[in-house]
């Protein structure tokens, strides 16, 4: 398609990008150093610096202050640290860069822009006008955050008495607008209205019809059935979803220089989109992300809950090379995603020293580390179905007292019918019919000789390591054969085998008379493998193996290790030398051996040193799984003798082999589980070559209070706790000795979910606001401390907490409904002069704020103009680029190599996006979609040319222009109806006539796929009123 940019769009484009470009160059002209200073300066210093050098610090470390001139003309202990106009001289810039391995402030390197502008600063004379020193401040738990909630006997009480206002939010709103003089503004249009809800409610925009439908008001539905009905849609699960993601900065991959992908961590996304759309409440909601397998340990489908654990970024670098500094910054991140997000505090700022804005002391802190320090992040498996895993969990320890011969579990009357049923199989006896070997084969050069009885024996060269191949036929001549094969020795359609045996015979010609060839009469047996070729098959058809048992184990190489698919491991006898072993391999289904079907064994005997098979011979049964086992040989003497005459040794001999392939055949007919990328205990990581590799921690380790942060310098040893600033509650938790390290973040989640915890009850109705009005009634919502902001309607931020926690009783859907219902909600966006005067922000929320749509809404919104969204609900998530194998552990991701018109899964909401953190979508990316190696709690803002040339260029954009005219015009031939509808899909409403005749000469000139490019690059797309 030829690429076109409008006259009319091109004009416009021309004139903003000009204005944008004079409004910088006067910037840059108008640019003081005093302007410098103030804009850029001054906030980085009270950023970075203060925390440590102010007097709001409580202590001015080093004797250095930075918050006024006099302070760093005078210098710290080191002298003068600044000299003006002489970057490179000064001990400030010095420290900043990280130049001196003994002065490097602060700990955490300043990025390169923020060193930039120090150094300017410095360069052009370091202005400062701030010639007295500050105040020091008052007591840091006399903040608003910190104070108690207003008791919920008198909640309605708190809310102003507001004349034809009976909603609370409208009457607490429109007091504090009268005491400024204004009022609220006009309610929203109806067409603004249903667009709005949808964005903010779905995320998605709302059809042609359902506008219609709503704007018609005498037959559309009321806007409160409107809200009911998007609120019980799956679409708002998904919404709410990826603002939640945001906040706890879940990605699926680990950043870092190894950059590794998480395919399993969607199922904590669609855990999470659920539980949303599930209305499950906040306090359970917190509960089942930090300690679900705790609270609830029978529900097995919430592990994937535990996916929050695990949201954050894993440096597998600094985990394979420093291990101890790994886990202090690994769990530092999960203790400032877990406070940020549940809490909205920066408890994180304790970490080198005690906060210097708000109460936290690095005890506290440190103790918060001590609640994650059992877990680390990997894969966690789980059953999604209870009853799977209680059924699971049951033979797990049926089979682990098996092992450890339990007799008073073993022999107790609840496992008797087990037993009973195992025996009554296993006296049925099990026939074995031989294979009759016609080609075998040894790729080492041994001499292989088969015997009259169907047994091979190998002879000759005894090579190092060694693979057999048999093929042949079911022996028809065999002894045993006689109920497997018809009159006329051919093996009957309906024999179907089970299990495969191989048996092993000691021989004078094998050394210690083997049955192995190895030195000391061993043999190690690293993999079987069967195929079948059925008369006149083409190709083969391989036989999976379940499970394999055997007469004798050697330790550390039992038989189940020939299924392990590892070369290194193996089965072996020894010391059992000199006698007759057989192992049995049950298949995963009875496989139908016809005549003339032939049979391919393939024995592979990798481990070395000669550990080889000497003499063997191969059979089938059709028997079942009970009656084909191979036992001990203890059990099988026991079974020979009459039940009256067994010895109780004997008794738990037969009891615990039985027990123990019954639970070991139950569990391998379970379904396999499912992993979630998580964090636990014991967990599975990937290694920098693409393998996999077990992580566990058998007891959480010991935590200190690091010196100034420095990880070579612990000091006390710490215990799990949170904050000691909150009234009536703990700072420490009160756990038993030797509590499992499940209970420390169960503590933790006790902790928050506490009525009492103001931070928390506060934190969710502020963050849930913020999202309805494009900014909280505190507009910091991950810092609700000092160095955040104030709310500007504080009054009613207690109000909803309390009606949060006490009437709602945690559900979000109530808190939505609440807010969407109110008239401030439902205002209209539009620009007032008289109130923009006393209120220029909109803080007093005298109109509703206008919202651009976000990245993920944005291409939602294409998606549904095109008439391409999958509606599709949860899954993997979706690769919307190819795949190379990087130089390192990091691949080469390609987003311009995905085809939008044809690929799976290209119609998936933004939701089920594979986000990776270290290589972002360059579409997604300019249009302000957050990094994720961060928290987001907000998203950033940006207005520049590399979204106008994104909007209008990128191939998402052109390819779903083209399939929304296609869908256009398989509906409408006419011009002016494509048109019509054209504007109805992308604005929601009719184009007036001035719109009309241009629309219509442009489609005709230009085509109608260049028109809907230019609707989908329009403001009235972009922007939500």
């Amino acid at each position: 398609m030829k690429s076109f940019i409008p006259k009319l769009l091109m004009m416009v484009m021309l004139v903003l990008a000009g204005d944008r470009l004079l409004c910088e160059t006067a910037v840059a002209d108008e640019a003081s150093p005093a302007a410098m200073f103030h804009e850029q300066v001054e906030p980085l210093l009270r950023k970075r610096c203060y925390g440590c050098h102010s007097h709001s610090a409580g202590t001015i470390e080093g004797g250095l202050a930075l918050d006024w001139r006099s302070g760093w003309e005078r210098g710290g202990d080191r002298g003068a640290v600044i000299v003006p106009g002489n970057p490179d001289e000064s001990l400030l810039i010095r420290a900043i860069r990280h130049e001196d391995p003994e002065l490097q402030m602060p700990a955490e390197k300043l990025s390169p822009d923020e060193i930039r502008i120090l150094e300017e600063w410095v360069r052009g004379g370091a202005f400062d006008d701030r010639l007295v020193a500050p105040a020091v401040d008052q007591d840091p738990r006399d903040w608003w955050s910190l104070k108690p909630l207003p008791d919920p006997k008198h909640h309605s009480e708190m809310v102003p008495e507001v004349e034809g206002f009976d909603h609370p939010i409208d009457a607490f709103v429109v007091d504090r607008l009268h005491r400024e003089g204004l009022e609220l503004s006009e309610p929203a249009g109806r067409r603004a209205l249903i667009r709005r809800l949808y964005y903010d409610l779905t995320g998605l925009p709302p059809d042609v019809l359902d506008v219609q439908d709503f704007v018609d008001t005498d037959n559309g539905s009321t806007f409160e059935e409107l809200v009911d009905r998007l609120l019980e849609s799956p679409d708002y699960g998904e919404r709410w979803a990826r603002h939640w993601l945001d906040a706890i900065h879940f990605a699926d991959s680990h950043g870092y220089e190894h950059d590794v992908g998480r395919d399993n961590a969607w199922r904590f996304r669609d855990y999470v989109i659920q539980s949303l759309n599930t209305d499950t409440s906040w306090p359970r909601f917190i509960r089942e992300q930090l300690a679900a397998d705790v609270f609830f340990p029978d529900q097995t489908q919430l592990i994937p809950a535990l996916g929050f654990l695990g949201a954050g970024t894993f440096d597998l670098s600094t985990y394979s090379t420093a291990p101890v500094t790994f886990a202090y910054l690994d769990r530092d991140d999960l203790v400032t995603q877990t406070m940020s997000a549940f809490m909205s505090t920066t408890a994180n700022c304790a970490r080198c020293h005690a906060h210097k804005f708000d109460p936290v002391t690095q005890e506290d802190y440190y103790s918060l580390q001590a609640v994650f320090a059992g877990i680390v992040k990997g894969d966690v498996p789980f059953d999604p179905n209870p009853e799977t895993a209680r059924q699971r969990k049951e033979m797990q320890s049926l089979a682990a007292a098996a092992r450890a011969q339990d007799a008073g579990l073993l022999l107790a009357e609840h496992y008797q019918p087990l037993l009973t049923e195992w025996l009554s199989e296993r006296n049925t006896g099990a026939e074995w019919v031989s294979i009759r070997p016609e080609v075998f084969v040894s790729t080492g050069g041994a001499t292989l000789s088969l015997r009259e009885d169907s047994t091979i024996i190998a002879g000759g060269p005894a090579p190092d390591t060694d693979i057999y191949t048999v093929s042949g036929v079911i022996d028809s001549d065999d002894r045993h054969a006689s109920s497997a094969t018809s009159e006329s020795g051919s093996p009957p359609n309906n024999f179907r085998a089970t299990g495969l045996k191989l048996e092993l015979f000691p021989d004078e010609s094998l050394p210690m008379n083997g049955p192995g060839r190895c030195h000391n009469g061993n043999l190690h047996l690293t993999e079987v493998r069967m195929q079948l070729f059925p008369p006149g098959a083409a190709e083969a058809i391989p036989v999976p193996i379940r499970r394999a048992t055997a007469d004798f184990n050697q330790d550390g190489w039992g038989v189940e290790r020939v299924l392990d698919g590892d070369p290194k491991t193996a089965w072996g006898i020894y010391p059992k030398v000199g006698e007759p072993h057989h192992a049995v391999f049950e298949f995963e289904a009875a496989q139908s051996v016809s005549a003339g079907t032939r049979i391919v064994v393939t024995l592979k005997q990798l481990h070395g040193g000669s550990h080889l098979i000497g003499c063997f011979r191969l059979s089938l049964t059709d028997a079942s799984v009970e009656a084909m086992q191979a036992l001990p040989v203890a059990a099988e003497q026991a079974l020979s003798l009459p039940e009256s005459q067994r010895t109780p040794e004997q008794q738990l001999a037969i009891a615990s082999y039985a027990l123990r392939q019954v639970a070991e055949q139950r569990l391998s007919q379970l379904p396999p589980q499912e992993s979630v990328y998580a964090a636990a205990a014991s967990v599975t990581i990937p290694t920098g070559n693409g393998g996999r590799q077990m992580a566990a921690i058998p007891s959480p380790k010991a935590v200190h209070v690091l010196e100034r942060g420095r990880f070579d310098k612990p000091l006390r040893e710490v215990t799990p706790g949170a904050l000691a600033v909150l009234e009536h509650l703990p700072a420490r938790f009160s756990l038993p000795d030797g509590a499992a390290e499940g209970h420390r973040r169960a503590a933790l989640a006790d902790w928050m979910v506490h009525p009492d915890n103001v931070l928390t009850w506060r934190s969710i109705v502020n963050r849930v606001w913020h999202y309805h009005f494009g900014r909280g009634l505190c507009d910091t919502p991950g810092d609700f401390g000092r160095m955040g902001g104030v709310p500007s309607h504080p009054e009613l931020l207690d109000w909803l907490a309390v009606w949060f926690r006490e009437e709602a009783r945690g559900s979000l859907k109530q808190l939505h409904r609440l807010i969407v219902t109110s008239q401030v909600y439902r205002q209209s966006s539009d620009h007032r002069p008289e109130a923009a005067a006393v209120d220029a922000d909109n803080r007093l929320l005298w109109r509703q704020n206008r919202h651009r749509l976000d990245a993920d809404a944005y291409r939602d919104f294409v998606l549904s103009a095109s008439g391409r969204l999958d509606r599709t609900i949860g899954g993997p998530a979706v690769q919307h680029f190819s795949q190379r194998k990087g130089p390192q552990a990091t691949p080469e991701l390609d987003y311009a190599e995905f085809d939008w018109s044809s690929a799976s899964g290209a119609g998936r909401r933004s939701i089920y996006r594979y986000v990776w953190r270290g290589i972002a979508d360059p579409f997604m990316e300019a249009l302000d979609f957050p990094d994720l190696g961060l928290l987001a709690p907000v998203r950033g803002f940006s207005a520049s040319p590399l979204q106008a040339l994104a909007l209008y260029n990128n191939d998402f954009v052109i390819s779903h222009s083209e399939a929304m005219a296609e869908r256009i015009q398989q509906q409408h031939s006419e011009t002016g109806e494509q048109m019509e509808f054209a504007v109805r899909l992308a604005w929601h409403r009719e184009a007036t006539e001035t719109e009309r005749s241009t629309m219509v000469e442009f489609v005709r000139k230009h085509g109608l796929a260049a028109f809907c490019r230019v609707l989908l690059n329009s403001n009235e797309f972009l922007f939500v009123d």
